[in-house]
């Protein structure tokens, strides 16, 4: 278990917002965050549907701005351009606002001690999701445990110590803000709260602004010592151990909903370690669906420890596959299959309105989801898809109101319900490609499952929505090839179009025409349409039309410095001082072509990644550059970009930050660091792309092995159709993988060049040498069928 657990000293102890370095524990629905303090212990209670402050205003059709826009770039007044649309909503009066999640209340524990604390720790075991605190209070043993059960949707809350000698007080509160500006409207929603303690029961409710009511009951199970009912609260006397369970709601009537909860908590019997049981059954299937080990040895230091250690320069190999295992742990317990997508906070957020809480979808939502597939975690991706599915309609009337196209344009910002423009600036609003990236989440869901059913039903209709708006969108220009534009590359300005007299502006100029990645993002997703039409057998009448699309789309370009051009257009100069790598896009996240194929054009992407300046970037832009280098072969470098991570960007709980608020030089400047957990998420997938490299057609096995592995394993890694495991120990020269189809498979393997004379073990027919080089074989596999592959030094 110690392998699969993540240990403290300290409790959370940010300046005010603590929540920030709760441990977690949830079940896809329903969070908890403990923050561990002994005397005051606060659990942060928190729901997935529980959603405040949102606007939605009218779409207003300003079609008739596209002309415009494209005249004044056509006379390059390009910054004039820029602003025209958006200026166009503003003169509305346009403002629609997203909304923000927000918690529930607090679980409050009050306990007194006769002595100083000592032998504290604070541990997550990641195998079952439980929180666990532990301490001496003198010679009294004391342990606190918590997990958020699969098996009965609650929060299960346990006290225990070796004597009787707990004196503790339990209550359910508002949530306080930490931030001035919302202190006025949270106190106008403190007076909502209603709470009310009868007998083992505690009731909490509060008011959201549409008028629907939220809360918990809670029910003391069981209590050995003496128990008293207080206004809002149970006091627990001379007591050895005590369980609590507490359910939740939203969107309801208080009374009923206490009356339905109550219902619900009052069979429960079970004792902590039965509900556990039944819980850790249900998790512990999604969190070992794959597992990775780095190392003989497992590495017993607390998260202080390692951090302590990654701060002079290198991550411990423990804290990289901590860090691997802890990001499917968040993934896992903060979205379900059909709940919303995981979110930039997952389930955690201790505040009202928090920075960029909402979906954002310029690269955020699609970094949290890169992992899934190869990681054995697609089934928790269709809740990616039932979201942006439920806002069909905004959509299409975006691209109507907006652009004057069919089909649908998806705005980079999102909550549940609006699906609308938001974010009224150029940067945001001419960037029209964030449905095509989404596509790309919806068909490789079908690619990794197979299910034809999910490819007509959902899959192909949401892609020719797409397709539709590049039909309307796109001009041909007297050359044969499209005209994109306006077009952005997220979130950058050409380096000639920013300003000259230093002002820190973000976003000087960002709209411009043909932006490498809105192209690349097009012809993916008009690939993929072609290519799951014809395996579905639908749409060939529009096939011809995609193909002939794919043929107009301009080449990719290079500048004078080797490097792959951001904008296909030589009135844009690049810029290397900025997080975003969009333009890579063809390489990573795409898979448009490999060194294998095109030596000479992917050389000039590596280019262009190399050159990027490491003080621009962020925490989530460091695991994507990780992510491009294993794509590059280079695992040293990738490991770099999370050595350089996780000593600017990781709290004590391994939350990750969007930047590094101490201002050390190795990332961009922002006083507020808030919580971006995108890189959490991309963190897995960097460590899983070093390992293994997935299409549909080629997998690579160890691409981008660091030096510094010299020995590991993982298991049931997934390929589209089947799943892998492997082992190697580069100082005796061994190697060993096993692949297995799960659907019928047709593939090229390359087998890492630093080993030598593979053998197979199998039926040998199933494997021929490849025409695409050394260490390359085609592999054709049945369902069920098996072959190993194997180097023993």
């Amino acid at each position: 278990m110690s392998h699969n657990q993540l240990t403290l000293k300290y409790p959370a102890s940010w300046w005010k917002n603590k929540w920030r370095e709760g441990l977690p524990s949830g079940n896809g629905q329903i969070g908890a965050s403990v923050f561990g303090a002994i005397k005051e212990e606060t659990i942060l209670i928190t729901h997935e549907d529980l959603w405040h402050w949102g606007q939605k205003d009218v779409v207003p059709d300003v079609s008739h701005k596209l002309d415009e826009t494209r005249k004044l770039m056509d006379e390059e007044r390009y910054l004039e351009a820029s602003w025209n649309l958006t200026n166009a909503l503003k003169e509305q009066g346009y403002n629609t606002r997203l909304a923000a999640r927000f918690p529930v209340a607090d679980l409050k524990l009050m306990m007194q001690g006769e002595h100083a604390f000592k032998q504290y720790r604070r541990t997550l075991h990641m195998e079952t999701g439980e929180v666990t605190v532990s301490w001496k209070d003198g010679e009294t043993a004391y342990k606190r445990s918590l997990f958020v059960s699969r098996a009965d949707n609650a929060i299960v809350y346990e006290v225990q110590s070796d004597r009787p000698s707990i004196q503790a007080e339990l209550s359910l509160v508002f949530h306080p803000t930490d931030s001035p500006r919302l202190a006025d409207k949270c106190k106008e929603m403190e007076e909502t709260v209603q709470i009310k303690a009868e007998g083992d029961y505690i009731y909490y409710a509060a008011r959201n602004d549409d008028g629907t009511d939220y809360g918990a009951v809670l029910r003391l199970i069981s209590a050995t010592g003496s128990r008293e009912a207080l206004p809002g609260a149970i006091r627990v006397s001379e007591s050895s151990s005590l369980l609590v369970v507490v359910k939740v709601f939203v969107k309801g009537r208080r009374e009923q909903e206490w009356a339905r909860l109550q219902e619900e908590l009052s069979p429960i019997q079970a004792d902590y370690k039965e509900l556990l049981n039944a819980h850790a059954e249900l998790h512990g299937r999604l969190f070992r669906s794959a597992s990775l080990q780095l190392g003989a040895a497992h590495d017993e230091r607390t998260n202080e420890e390692l951090l302590l250690e990654a701060y002079d320069g290198e991550a411990p190999t423990s804290l990289i596959e901590k860090m691997w295992a802890y990001g499917r742990y968040l993934f896992i317990s903060g979205t379900r299959e059909q709940g919303y997508p995981f979110g930039m906070y997952g389930l955690w957020g201790g505040d009202y309105r928090l920075t960029w809480c909402h979906n954002m979808a310029n690269e955020n939502v699609q970094m949290m989801y890169w992992h899934a597939p190869a990681g054995g975690l697609s089934e928790l991706m269709p809740a990616l898809i039932h979201y942006y599915d439920s806002m069909m309609n905004d959509f299409r009337d975006n691209a109507r109101k907006l652009y004057g196209c069919r089909g649908i344009y998806i705005p980079a910002g999102s909550t549940p319900g609006i699906g609308v423009p938001n974010q009224i600036v150029p940067v945001i609003m001419n960037w029209t490609s964030a449905a095509g990236w989404l596509a790309r989440h919806y068909y490789e869901y079908y690619l990794y499952t197979g299910d034809k059913a999910f490819l007509k039903r959902k899959v192909l209709p949401f892609m020719k929505e797409v397709a539709l708006f590049y039909e309307d969108f796109l001009v041909l220009g007297e050359d044969g090839f499209y005209k994109y534009y306006p077009s952005v590359s997220p979130e950058n300005t050409p380096q000639n179009f920013m300003p000259t007299d230093g002002r820190p502006l973000a976003h000087p100029m960002p709209t411009t025409i043909n932006a490498t990645m809105d192209f690349a993002v097009m012809k993916e997703l008009l690939s993929h349409l072609v290519e799951g039409s014809c395996e579905a057998g639908v749409y060939g009448d529009e096939v011809e039309k995609w193909e002939q699309m794919i043929r107009r789309i301009p080449p990719y370009q290079v500048n004078k410095d080797g490097a792959i051009r951001e904008w296909m257009n030589e009135t844009f100069d690049d810029r290397y001082d900025h997080r975003h790598l969009s333009h890579i896009y063809p390489i990573f996240p795409g898979q448009e072509f490999t060194r294998e194929e095109q030596p000479e054009l992917f050389e000039a992407f590596e280019t262009a990644v190399k050159k990027r300046l490491i003080g621009a970037q962020s925490g989530w832009s460091l695991v994507h550059m990780a992510a491009i280098y294993a794509r590059l072969g280079d695992g040293n470098k990738a490991l770099e970009c999370l050595d350089i991570l996780s000593r600017s960007c990781l709290l004590n709980n391994f939350f990750t930050l969007h930047n590094d608020w101490r201002n050390m030089g190795v990332c961009m400047n922002m006083t507020e660091a808030p919580i971006q957990m995108d890189a959490n998420m991309g963190w897995v997938n960097a460590v899983q792309e070093m390992l293994l490299y997935v299409s549909p057609k080629l997998v690579k096995l160890l691409p981008a092995l660091p030096d510094k592995w010299q020995q590991g394993s993982v298991t049931d890694l997934r390929f589209c159709t089947g799943r892998l495991s492997m082992s190697w120990d580069t100082r005796k020269g061994s190697f060993r993988a096993q692949l297995v189809a799960e659907r019928a498979t047709a593939i090229t393997v390359k087998l890492p060049e630093r080993f030598d004379a593979y053998s197979w073990s199998g039926d040998s027919s199933k494997v021929t040498p490849s025409a695409l080089g050394r260490h390359c074989y085609e592999l054709r596999l049945e369902p069920g069928e098996a072959l190993t592959v194997s180097c023993e030094g």
